[in-house]
């Protein structure tokens, strides 16, 4: 049980990262994914075999999520030049 506090703890405080590169997102949501696979894959019974399986599924779920939501930024310019941050089409 402490285990599991304490990957729900580290998962939250992870989750409070955000960043605008693709690959840090998948990096991030690979991470979340895999740790989040093997405690379940443990919890399950099947012992190590299921937290692998657990841990390879939810590292691949997580890093496509991740990559899939990074958002786009796209800049515009005014009539003088000046870079300006717009939402994406």
């Amino acid at each position: 049980m402490k285990k599991l506090l304490l990957i729900g703890a580290a998962a939250l405080f992870l989750a409070g990262c955000q960043s605008d590169s693709q690959r840090d997102r998948a990096l991030v949501g690979g991470g979340l994914g895999a740790a989040t696979g093997a405690a379940i894959g443990a919890a399950t019974g099947n012992g190590v075999g299921g937290a692998l399986v657990g841990a390879a599924i939810g590292g691949a779920g997580g890093a496509i999520v991740g990559s899939a939501t990074t958002p786009k930024n796209c800049t515009a310019y005014d009539q003088y030049g000046r870079p300006y941050a717009v939402s994406c089409p």
